[in-house]
């Protein structure tokens, strides 16, 4: 089995969230996307903060980044 594990998994308010782990090297993941504002994030979480970070996956962000493709874009 390649690819990521999917250990959890929410939405709400237009906002998906997945928890995953990648079993080659035991590192976790918080992969965000809010369909509003079509803005998404990926947070690479220590295993103790891993639940914290899916919680509160854009308050988690040490500093927003914006997509690449979200700044090709034009008004």
């Amino acid at each position: 089995m390649e690819g990521p594990v999917e250990l959890d998994a929410r939405q709400a308010a237009g906002i998906a969230v997945v928890l995953l782990w990648d079993r080659r090297t035991y590192g976790l993941t918080v992969v965000a996307h809010d369909a509003q504002t079509d803005e998404r994030v990926e947070i690479v979480v220590e295993p103790e903060q891993a639940l914290e970070g899916f919680r509160h996956p854009f308050a988690y962000v040490p500093t927003r980044r914006v997509s690449e493709d979200l700044t090709s874009r034009t008004p």
